[in-house]
């Protein structure tokens, strides 16, 4: 048993044994030996001269993987520019480069340090490809939600949108955010992921639009003639379509008017639309007012209940504000006040 002891005590001092010209306590660390220092900077030195063809044929097949990756984005962009896809080019172009150089970074490491294998390298980057993902949510979120835009292309450049209250014609698509130009010249960036989440309208989707306006005439008027004085005046205006006539549709019996929906065709362009409109407007005022049939205004009749008359209170005598009938014409109000006190 001391034996056993002995030996036990003396094997890790054995296998803890410092190296040759090693500090062993704080003050020697202090006070360090030039010449072990030398050493080991000695040491670093012909270990990287070792290292050196190693890194050479590294930085060559790096600089390889970086050429071949900007040519994987330029022939993604001419691809896509064929296709008018330019944005679609520009954003998955950009992505494949930087996945071609990824991979070269990591063969060259591989070269560099032998001892590295590339199955730790690839675990080490799905962790932190998590760590990643969620230290830049917003910003992969969008870029996602750009490429898929460009993928399925929902809408293009130039059209003319409406989103999340905004409306203007799309200059681009980036990668972050999707540009608009208002129609009163103002800049919106609309973030991607909002733009593929919210509904979005295209109002450029086909070369025709339809618009309508409702007009009210007075109930004594005629909606036969009405309806061919409309159709007459806006049969001329240029920039109505041809193909689909427009229309005069009653659509309502408004408490002072009858009111008809005019519904017309023009090309889906916000210009076009608003100065076709304006010219129909004008020219429907004026046929109107050139026929004679009126467009009067909200009328409302309101009647004062009287409270102090002896009727008051009889569903089928009191007279609910009209006014008070001649005595030469008895209303029924008089006869069941007779009829109450003979």
């Amino acid at each position: 048993m001391k034996a056993f002891a002995q030996t036990s005590s003396q094997t890790p001092a054995s296998t803890a044994s410092p190296q040759p010209g090693a500090p062993e306590t704080i003050d020697q660390a202090v006070t360090l030996d030039p010449a072990f220092v030398l050493g080991k900077i000695e040491s670093w030195i012909i270990g990287f001269q070792k290292l050196l063809p190693n890194i050479g044929v590294a930085i060559v097949l790096f600089g390889i993987f970086v050429l071949v990756g900007m040519g994987v984005k330029r022939g993604v962009h001419v691809w896509a520019r064929r296709r008018d896809r330019g944005n679609l080019g520009e954003v998955l172009g950009s992505f494949l480069r930087w996945l071609v150089i990824l991979a070269g970074a990591l063969i060259a490491l591989t070269i560099v340090i032998p001892s590295l294998k590339p199955g730790d390298l690839v675990a080490g980057l799905g962790i932190g490809s998590v760590a990643i993902g969620f230290a830049f949510k917003d910003i992969l979120q969008n870029w996602l939600a750009g490429l898929l835009l460009l993928l399925r292309q929902p809408f293009r450049p130039n059209d003319q949108i409406v989103v999340n209250g905004f409306e203007g014609t799309v200059q681009r698509i980036e990668t972050r955010a999707t540009i608009i130009r208002t129609y009163d010249g103002r800049q919106v960036i609309l973030p991607n992921s909002d733009v593929y989440s919210n509904a979005v309208v295209v109002n450029t989707a086909h070369e025709s639009r339809r618009s309508e306006y409702d007009v009210g005439i007075g109930y004594g008027d005629s909606i036969d003639v009405a309806r061919e004085v409309i159709l007459e005046a806006i049969s001329g205006i240029e920039g109505i379509e041809s193909a689909t006539k427009p229309e005069v549709l009653v659509w309502d019996l408004a408490a002072s008017t009858v009111n008809l929906r005019v519904r017309w065709w023009t090309n889906s362009l916000r210009t076009d639309v608003v100065h076709v409109r304006s010219k129909v407007l004008e020219a429907v005022k004026k046929a109107l007012d050139a026929a004679g049939i009126d467009m009067p205004f909200e009328t409302q009749v309101m009647l004062l209940h009287d409270q102090t008359e002896e009727t008051d209170g009889e569903r089928g005598a009191q007279r609910e504000g009209w006014p008070k009938k001649a005595d030469n014409q008895s209303s029924s109000g008089l006869e069941a006040r007779r009829k109450k006190n003979p």
